[in-house]
């Protein structure tokens, strides 16, 4: 079996690292922070770079790629600790390209492709914790349409989106719905999240809204796993920066004349960092190859990759932070962004304990036992 990229799928890097190392420095970053977590103008950079259109079919105007192509993307990104939420493109066109009617994939495909409309996952509820099955919102058949009421959380960009994907029961079961910001009804509040990005808290009131499919749990359960997958891959992008950064300063940092890199305690430090970031970069892979599987595989596997994820995320930013001494924690230097960065990434779609049980729960019942 040939694990090795493809051609196009390192062009594709390279264009993404391209414009990350050009368009998006750390200086770049604080200014983006300062603005307020959001730029529609690195949105529209991303967007005619296409990566906008990446898993939107191609009769929709898009270019038709898959879930390894996103990951590719999805790991410079992290390099750049990118602000703009371009892994919601990709749950927009995997949820909506397998559940939407097609008059709502001619509506909003083409211009989700284009970065012309922003559209995100608003499905986090105070209540519900990690759990995709609790679910507070309510929509009603009129006789205008659907109308949703709903209050959600953390929603990414929520004040600079201009529809949502948002989950509410219907006669019973959870139904998935997009709804548009400029729908009567609709309240947004926007602030800043501990990594700097930019969410919302949304609102809405008997919300005219369009319905995308009354399989609104498995709809949903595709979103956040597509969503999962694209964390992995990001946090992959952190922490190979977090990497070379920290090795760079052992090599520079001098103690009773010497490179502290020569201390082989610290070199040990360094190669269990490299350990964790490679067994992600695995995980991260397994995680992707699984997203197009049945839904029972592809959780369970979603689950696996995150727990590793999240063990390897928190080892490879604490060590960091440790290494560097004080400068670690200082909100001058990058490697304090990116810690926080890290940690934002392990609690998105679910913690690693959450993950943890979700693996416990999808065990076999006679996994690790011999059957006699």
């Amino acid at each position: 079996m040939d694990f090795d990229f493809s051609d196009d799928q390192q062009q594709l890097r390279d264009a993404a690292r391209r414009w990350v190392d050009k368009a998006y420095t750390f200086e770049h970053r604080r200014a983006a922070v300062a603005a307020g977590g959001f730029r529609r103008e690195a949105w529209d950079a991303l967007a005619e770079l296409g990566l906008t259109a990446l898993n939107v079919p191609e009769a929709h105007g898009g270019l038709g790629l898959g879930a390894v192509d996103a990951m590719v993307v999805m790991e410079e990104m992290g390099r750049g600790m990118v602000l703009e939420p371009l892994a919601q493109s990709f749950i927009t066109a995997k949820v909506l390209a397998q559940y939407a009617p097609a008059a709502v994939q001619a509506d909003w495909l083409p211009r989700v492709a284009a970065g012309e409309a922003l559209v995100v996952l608003a499905h986090q509820e105070r209540r519900a914790r990690y759990h995709l099955d609790k679910c507070e919102s309510k929509a009603v058949l009129t006789p205008d349409g659907y109308a949703l009421t709903a209050h959600k959380s953390i929603v990414p960009a929520g004040d600079q989106a201009d529809a949502f994907l948002v989950p509410a029961v219907l006669d019973g079961q959870i139904a998935l719905f997009l709804l548009e910001r400029a729908a009567p009804g609709v309240r947004t509040r926007g602030y800043l999240t501990q990594d700097g990005s930019r969410a919302a808290e949304l609102e809405a009131e008997h919300s005219p809204a369009t319905l995308v499919t009354t399989e609104g749990l498995t709809a949903l359960e595709l979103a956040v796993d597509t969503g999962s997958a694209a964390v992995c891959a990001e946090a992959v992008g952190v922490m190979d920066q977090v990497l070379a950064i920290t090795a760079d300063y052992l090599n520079q940092r001098k103690q009773f004349g010497v490179a502290i890199a020569s201390f082989q305690a610290l070199r040990h430090r360094l190669a269990d960092m490299k350990m964790q970031l490679e067994l992600a970069r695995s995980m991260s892979y397994y995680a992707s190859l699984q997203l197009d599987q049945p839904a029972e595989q592809r959780r369970r596997a979603i689950a696996r990759a995150r727990v590793q994820l999240g063990q390897s995320m928190r080892y490879v930013g604490q060590q960091a932070v440790q290494l560097h001494g004080g400068i670690g924690v200082t909100d001058e230097y990058i490697v304090s962004h990116q810690f926080k960065k890290l940690t934002q990434l392990e609690m998105t779609y679910g913690d690693s304990l959450h993950h943890l049980g979700e693996v416990a729960a999808r065990m076999q019942a006679t996994a690790g036992v011999v059957d006699h």
